[in-house]
């Protein structure tokens, strides 16, 4: 064990597999979030094509995972990069998703691939007792929780597994995400609110329902 991990730390592109196993990101979800192919890292990790990362590349994919450039093959020569700077300053960069969270009829969630990320001071983040691991962003759609969640508002969703209680939660239904108040409806049911009083609550099977995470934090334009 010992030896396969000084080999993922030596080697950048066993260390980039590493990484994106311990996230659980693919290779593919990271290839466009560097804004390549599906299979550009694929092929950069099995088959050694290109020998190495563009500058830019690196730079992302090292904010990304919060870690120094020089893991995924920085040369020596090469000053802290992005990540290095961000987490110097204290901060954590959150994968933000491409999904709409449905405050109305419902959103598919067929891409749950990172496309950016937003900085979150570490501090903060452990005075509200969250793992920056276990977080996400994404944007709220629709107006069934106005006035505390607006369309186009992006929340930050803890998904660290604990006892359900009432909350704002994403939840999600078959290929379906929504953002609600959930709340338990005796053993087996969940009620799903709408904060917008013009919506009805959805009730339904807790089996049916898989609560994807709390939400934690909003932000949006005024």
């Amino acid at each position: 064990m010992k030896k396969s991990q000084e080999i993922a730390d030596s080697d950048p592109r066993e260390r980039l597999l590493v990484l994106s196993q311990e996230r659980g990101v693919s290779l593919s979800g990271l290839s466009d979030l560097i804004g390549r192919n599906a299979s550009y890292l694929q092929q950069f990790i099995r088959k050694g094509s290109p020998r190495k990362l563009e500058e830019q590349d690196r730079r992302t994919l090292a904010q990304f995972f919060g870690v120094e450039e020089g893991e995924l093959g920085a040369p020596d020569d090469v000053g802290e990069g992005g990540a290095a700077r961000t987490r110097r300053a204290g901060y954590a960069a959150i994968p933000r998703l491409p999904l709409g969270a449905s405050a109305g009829p419902g959103a598919s969630s067929d891409n749950e691939q990172p496309y950016d990320t937003l900085g979150f001071s570490q501090r903060w983040l452990r005075e509200q007792g969250l793992d920056p691991a276990m977080l996400s962003a994404i944007e709220v759609k629709g107006d069934s929780m106005e006035p505390l969640l607006r369309d186009g508002d992006e929340i930050l969703v803890d998904t660290t597994p604990r006892a359900l209680r009432d909350g704002i939660h994403v939840v999600r239904l078959g290929d379906t995400l929504l953002v609600k108040r959930v709340q338990a409806v005796g053993a087996e049911r969940l009620s799903l609110i709408s904060q917008n009083e013009a919506y009805a609550a959805i009730e339904v099977d807790a089996s049916e329902a898989e609560i994807v995470g709390r939400v934690v934090w909003k932000g949006g334009r005024l």
